[in-house]
């Protein structure tokens, strides 16, 4: 659960800059409740928290509401609605909104921090990107494409953060970085509508056995070599992304950090 380890790690560190990437305020998450946690979040550790949000996965949402996942176009609604609503709830006293999908009748969030949390939306498809542009206060990328983050400067974006997701697998075997990203996360090349419109874990793994090392391999960074990991990097940062969130997969953490730390950082401006 994200919302508690937030705040967990919030109170244990100094100057981190923690958030959600992405969390989905429309479904099991009502977007009043999602506007009081980030609110209460953001006086707790102040200026160093933000708010990231997408559409959703099945996997998620279903089973928590046993409702059928919208198709994508209702599901934007949603975020774009929600995030209307969240926003009117940390700026505003008493809030009624009646939209069309949400609906609060004089609610407030009595604790509201001084500078509204800054929200950053999930960009991928053309659609979702405008939305970025146009209602975030930042993006969040998972695939180094220009032509996105062109799109999303011209939405409204420009001068706004832009957050790569970059995928990685450290380990000081390779063969064994590779075998450890395809079984923690082969959902990383099932790619397009696939990986959000499954509801089960059951149905993911019938669709792991699909993909292969050399599928993953090709999306995730594995292995000790530095060279792999900075030239992962490079590809979104030459696409224009300006910030990084490095998703190490596997249980092997700490070495992950230390290699990070000697041997990668050092070489990211």
């Amino acid at each position: 659960a994200a919302i508690p380890w937030l705040a967990a790690v919030g109170q244990r560190t100094p100057s981190v800059l923690l958030g959600t990437s992405v969390l989905t305020p429309t479904m099991r998450y009502e977007p009043s409740v999602i506007a009081q946690a980030f609110a209460t979040m953001g006086q707790l550790t102040p200026g160093r928290i933000f708010l990231g949000v997408g559409t959703g996965e099945a996997l998620n949402e279903r089973p928590a509401t046993g409702v059928e996942m919208p198709g994508r176009k209702e599901r934007r609604l949603r975020l774009a609605e929600a995030i209307e609503l969240i926003r009117r709830l940390w700026t505003e006293e008493r809030v009624d909104f009646e939209g069309s999908f949400y609906r609060t009748v004089q609610a407030t969030v009595y604790d509201r921090p001084e500078e509204p949390v800054p929200i950053y939306v999930a960009a991928s498809g053309p659609k979702a990107t405008d939305l970025a542009g146009r209602a975030g206060d930042g993006m969040i990328g998972v695939a180094p494409v220009k032509d996105t983050i062109e799109q999303y400067e011209s939405a409204g974006g420009r001068g706004k953060p832009k957050y790569a997701e970059v995928q990685v697998c450290y380990h000081e075997n390779e063969n064994e970085a590779r075998r450890i990203a395809t079984a923690w996360w082969p959902n990383i090349a099932m790619g397009g509508q696939l990986g959000q419109d499954l509801a089960l874990p059951s149905h993911y793994e019938a669709i792991a056995d699909l993909v292969s090392e050399d599928d993953v391999a090709t999306t995730v960074a594995c292995g000790p070599d530095p060279e792999k990991h900075l030239e992962s990097i490079k590809r979104f940062t030459d696409a224009g992304y300006d910030h990084l969130a490095v998703h190490q997969i596997g249980p092997h953490q700490v070495p992950f950090f230390s290699f990070y730390e000697t041997e990668i950082l050092p070489k990211v401006s």
